[in-house]
C-alpha cells in the first residue's frame, strides 16, 4: 500500500502494514515538568490514524462525506518515556483489530530509538445521520481489509 512505512504485528499475531508520521515537539505541547503533557499524544493518535486511512485509501473527510463518523469508544495509553522541547517523534500506526461494526488502532510514538508511549483507540461505526451505530460502510470495506494485510 503506498505510504505505508513498513509493518507492525497485531494482537493476532499476524503483520500488518503501518504508516508513520513525524512530529517537532511544540513548546505548548509540554508543561511545567518541561516535558510533553499526557494529553498530547491522543492528539498524536488521531494525526496518526488519519494519515493512515488517507495513505490507505479512504481520508477521514471521505467517510464523513458518506454519511460515516469512526466514533472513539475506548484508549489505552502506557507512558514508557518523555519527550521534551524540540524532540523530533515519529508516532507509528496500525490496524489492531478489525469486525463489521467495531475496529481499534494500535499506536507507538517514538524518539531517538526510544518507545515513549504505547497505545490503542477503540472505535465504532456511526451512521451520521440517525446517530446509531452501523455496519462498516460497504464503500470503506476494501479499504480496511486492506489495513488487516
Amino acid at each position: 500500500m503506498s505510504g505505508m512505512t513498513g509493518t507492525e504485528v497485531n494482537s493476532a499475531g499476524r503483520e500488518v502494514p503501518a504508516s508513520e508520521v513525524a512530529i517537532e515537539v511544540r513548546y505548548k505541547e509540554t508543561d511545567q515538568m518541561g516535558v510533553v503533557h499526557h494529553s498530547n499524544y491522543l492528539v498524536w493518535f488521531e494525526l496518526a490514524r488519519t494519515h493512515h486511512c488517507r495513505v490507505a485509501g479512504m481520508a477521514y473527510r471521505n467517510m464523513e462525506d458518506e454519511g460515516y463518523w469512526l466514533m472513539v469508544t475506548g484508549v489505552k495509553l502506557t507512558y514508557r518515556g518523555a519527550a521534551r522541547y524540540g524532540d523530533p517523534v515519529r508516532v507509528r500506526c496500525w490496524l489492531e483489530r478489525l469486525q463489521s461494526r467495531a475496529m481499534s488502532f494500535g499506536y507507538r510514538v517514538e524518539t531517538g530509538g526510544r518507545v515513549l508511549v504505547e497505545g490503542r483507540t477503540d472505535h465504532v461505526w456511526v451512521d451520521r445521520e440517525t446517530g446509531s451505530h452501523c455496519r462498516m460502510p460497504e464503500i470503506v470495506v476494501p479499504v480496511f481489509r486492506s489495513m488487516e494485510g
